[in-house]
């Protein structure tokens, strides 16, 4: 018996458009629609015979969504208004057909527009701290009133003597020896009775200024001094960093591009920052101009003390070596041997009395010491 040939079979007929099952949002409500699709000339989403939308096949664009999905958008379609393809098969052929599915995707940047923004916010931000952070350090320094700046010199203090382990040396003669030592070298630098000192107990050879007026050396510094001339010129160059604001200017320089590069990497809550300023105020490390300014105080202060000026060069090398680096004033940019070669130019021949007996030296060099002994 031969088969009845329908219309859609007979030769000639087009074959309905091809499509799948997906689902559906309009975009005006959170409604979700299972829905066919009609591939013809363009993408029908029809509810049964209820015709919902047709959107252009270059009109369509991707839409994030889960692995194993395809969800899709339209430029002419709400801007909420969705579809989700789950077959594989049907997602594959809907593709073929969208040609520029990846093409200016609204709500989403591709992968190089995020990367060119990245590095573009990246190298503002090191603008920024190359730049910016040291001239705002520079103009906001001066403006810092002073008491502020005394707090945070008590407050650094505790965090001195504990990240060191260090206490205050008060052995008696030793004591007497610093302050007629500093008493000295305050009163030729022109600065009045506000400035404190003290020599701390700690084999680092270091000295360093702390905001407020507050000068520390450590007695690992002193035990390689060889005379009272080494050690004023290392205290007249604190003092220098202390005239100039150069700790007040280094926090506010340190504390600013820890903070922006916590923005950078994330640490929106400025611990890096806190982290820095500490780091500032212990080590006060100041810039290459900053170290020179001080030396040139530290250079004219042994001027009018009739001092010579060699002996703070020679102790820094000595304590460093050629070419080493160490904390504080050890550390600055500027090598060891170059500022030798400057304070040997500016020398002079002693033209005053020393600044210590031979036997206030020794009892300097022993203030550590609880019995006086060396």
């Amino acid at each position: 018996m031969t088969g009845t040939i329908t219309d859609s079979d007979a030769p000639g007929t087009p074959k309905s458009p091809s499509g799948g099952s997906a689902i559906y949002f309009d975009g005006k409500s959170n409604q979700r629609r299972a829905v066919t699709l009609h591939f013809a000339d363009r993408l029908e989403i029809r509810d049964g015979e209820t015709s919902l939308a047709a959107w252009a096949y270059a009109d369509i664009r991707r839409a994030d969504g889960p692995s194993g999905m395809l969800r899709l958008s339209a430029l002419t379609a709400p801007a909420l208004a969705r579809l989700e393809i789950r077959d594989a098969a049907v997602a594959a052929d809907l593709v073929s057909r969208c040609a520029t599915l990846d093409e200016n995707t609204p709500g989403r940047r591709g992968v190089a527009a995020i990367v060119g923004w990245s590095l573009a916010a990246t190298v503002s931000i090191i603008a920024v701290v190359l730049f910016g952070v040291p001239l705002a350090a520079d103009r906001l320094a001066p403006l810092v009133p002073e008491a502020f700046e005394r707090r945070l010199g008590e407050a650094a203090e505790s965090q001195v003597k504990t990240i060191f382990d260090a206490k205050v040396c008060d052995n008696a003669a030793g004591q007497k020896a610093f302050v007629k030592l500093m008493t000295a070298i305050r009163e030729s630098a022109g600065m009045d009775t506000s400035v404190q000192s003290s020599v701390l107990s700690s084999s680092v050879p270091n000295a360093f200024a702390l905001p407020g007026g507050r000068v520390y050396m450590f007695n690992g510094l002193l035990a390689k001094a060889e005379n009272a001339d080494e050690i004023a010129g290392v205290l007249a160059h604190e003092l220098g960093h202390h005239k100039h604001r150069d700790n007040m200017r280094g926090l506010i320089r340190d504390g600013g591009t820890a903070f922006l590069v916590g923005l950078l990497f994330g640490d929106i809550t400025g611990s890096s920052a806190l982290i820095f300023a500490s780091k500032t105020l212990v080590t006060s490390s100041h810039s290459r101009e900053a170290e020179q300014d001080a030396d040139g105080f530290s250079i004219d202060v042994m001027h009018r003390l009739g001092r010579p000026t060699k002996p703070m060069g020679e102790l820094l090398v000595r304590v460093t070596g050629k070419g080493g680096k160490g904390l504080s004033i050890i550390s600055s940019h500027p090598m060891s041997e170059d500022r030798l070669a400057r304070m040997t130019r500016e020398d002079r021949p002693a033209s005053k009395p020393p600044l210590l007996t031979s036997e206030e030296w020794r009892a300097l060099k022993s203030i550590c010491d609880s019995d006086g002994k060396i």
